[in-house]
């Protein structure tokens, strides 16, 4: 009996090595009860992570990349890190290019009838010649031929390359923590309704350098004193983003709402005369073309660790045509709070954390990549890349943190559950294997470095709010911005105080 006993119980602890060993991690990966009830305490009734939302969305707005309003922003947040306590608190400078900035926009119909447009200037975009009463000229459908064709109409005038928009975004990503092995990150295709469809990563988003004249001339659109292009979104959702073009676009270009871009594309459809009257007034930023990461830390205090790293961090650039509230001032907000948070705590984890507010993620993921270049990338800076554990990045989505994409790291998921697991009354529910593109994690995974992403609440963030005239603060609430510094504070000590770095 005795035999059969032992044989049954080296059985089940075989089992529980092999088959179960998730569960069993998880189970047994330690968790700081103490540590987390001073950050919970700390988080929910000292709180100051109102204070930079409020100064980044309200008091400073729109803070594009090479933008005054960006370096403004920058160098706030270096300053309140500085005097929360945080060491060498600092911006770190990398080239992006000529600044850029919208001094004045007018967008009127004024033939057939009156009417004011709704619309936006693409970022990076020249002046118009002061205002201009220009004629609206369509080449929706045309061929290259007849386009050529057309070249004395097109000169001087407004055109409009696309036909009436039919194909709409208006559906949001579906919650991955909530779909059974959801492989979810990226927004749906925008819906399709027949002809004049676009379709593509960037369709109906404003974006790209598609239709912009350049200096050369060479294409019969180039006479165009205007560009005016469609958004897809609905109800007056205009997004409105733009590449950063070699060589500088020419042409001034604009973006309308579908339902107003709709207007004028059935008058012309119809053969009826449309003029509009524009003025982009515009500044472009020579001097600096300098952008700006910001970068604070609280310094390790175990002997041997103390030289390893955790890192933090979120984007503080945004697009300008609102106030970039979701995209991502709750999250450059959250992460400094939870460095706050730690240091107020008088936590002292054995690592050192690192706290980044990178610029030109929306140009793509520029100031994570130049961080990187500078400091991790290549046989050179081998060993300060073994030395950083993980990067905890916040970006896409609003409201709580819900889980992580845990990017098909299966020992780190098992790590992250046990982490995630007291915060199950503040709204977190579940982390998920499968991982999330296009956010400044990438720059990390790129070199073997451990990157993740938190779950939001996608709920109006594609059809609404990502990149959009109305990311606004009213989508956002401190009550979910306390929590998420909450998380990201717990998560970031817990690796700070491992005997191991996240698993690679």
């Amino acid at each position: 009996m005795k035999r059969e006993s032992g044989y049954l119980a080296i059985c089940c602890l075989a089992i529980s090595c092999v088959g179960l060993s998730p569960l069993v991690a998880a189970q047994s990966e330690p968790v700081d009860a103490a540590a987390n009830a001073k950050i919970r305490d700390e988080g929910l009734n000292r709180s100051k992570v109102a204070q930079p939302f409020d100064m980044f969305v309200t008091t400073i707005g729109p803070r594009l990349t090479g933008s005054p309003s960006h370096r403004r922003a920058a160098e706030w947040a270096r300053d309140t890190l500085t005097t929360w306590g945080l060491s060498n608190a600092r911006l770190e400078s990398w080239e992006f290019g000529r600044g850029w900035e919208l001094e004045k926009l007018t967008l009127e119909m004024i033939e057939p009838r009156y009417m004011p447009l709704l619309g936006y200037a693409e970022a990076w975009t020249p002046s118009t010649a002061g205002e201009v009463v220009l004629n609206a000229v369509s080449t929706a459908g045309q061929t290259p031929e007849q386009v050529a064709e057309m070249a004395d109409r097109i000169k001087g005038a407004a055109l409009l390359a696309q036909p009436v928009v039919t194909a709409f975004i208006d559906k949001d990503r579906e919650q991955p923590e909530l779909v059974p092995g959801a492989r979810i990150g990226a927004p749906p295709a925008p819906r399709q309704g027949g002809a004049g469809g676009n379709t593509g990563p960037n369709a109906g988003r404003g974006t790209g350098p598609a239709g912009r004249g350049t200096a050369t001339g060479a294409s019969p659109t180039a006479g165009a004193a205007l560009l005016v292009k469609p958004s897809r979104g609905l109800h007056g959702t205009v997004f409105v983003q733009a590449g950063r073009e070699t060589p500088a676009a020419t042409q001034p270009a604009v973006v309308l709402a579908a339902e107003h871009y709709n207007i004028i594309a059935r008058l012309l459809a119809a053969g009826t005369p449309v003029k509009l009257r524009v003025n982009v007034k515009t500044k472009f930023y020579e001097t600096d073309r300098n952008s700006y990461n910001v970068i604070a830390e609280i310094p390790g205090s175990d002997p041997v660790l103390k030289n390893e790293v955790v890192l933090i961090g979120g984007h503080l650039d945004s697009w300008h045509t609102a106030t970039g509230a979701t995209d991502n001032a709750d999250g450059a907000a959250a992460v400094m709070e939870a460095l706050r948070i730690i240091k107020a705590s008088g936590l002292q984890p054995k690592r050192t954390i690192r706290v980044a507010l990178w610029s030109g993620e929306e140009e793509g993921l520029y100031g994570s990549k130049h961080y990187v270049t500078d400091h991790l990338e290549g046989a050179a800076h081998a060993a300060e890349r073994e030395k950083v554990s993980a990067y905890f990045n916040i970006d896409p989505g609003t409201g709580p943190i819900y889980g992580w994409y845990c990017e098909e790291n299966a020992a780190a998921k098992s790590i992250f559950d046990a982490w995630l697991a007291p915060f199950k009354d503040l709204g977190a529910r579940q982390n998920i294997l499968p991982g999330i593109g296009n956010t400044d994690h990438l720059s990390f995974k790129a070199v073997g470095i451990p990157g993740f992403t938190p779950i939001q609440d996608y709920t109006n963030y594609d059809v609404r709010l990502h990149h959009t005239n109305v990311d606004t603060a009213e989508y956002v609430r401190i009550d979910d911005l306390k929590q998420n510094a909450i998380v990201l504070a717990s998560f970031a000590y817990h690796a700070a105080q491992r005997a191991e770095r996240i698993p690679r």
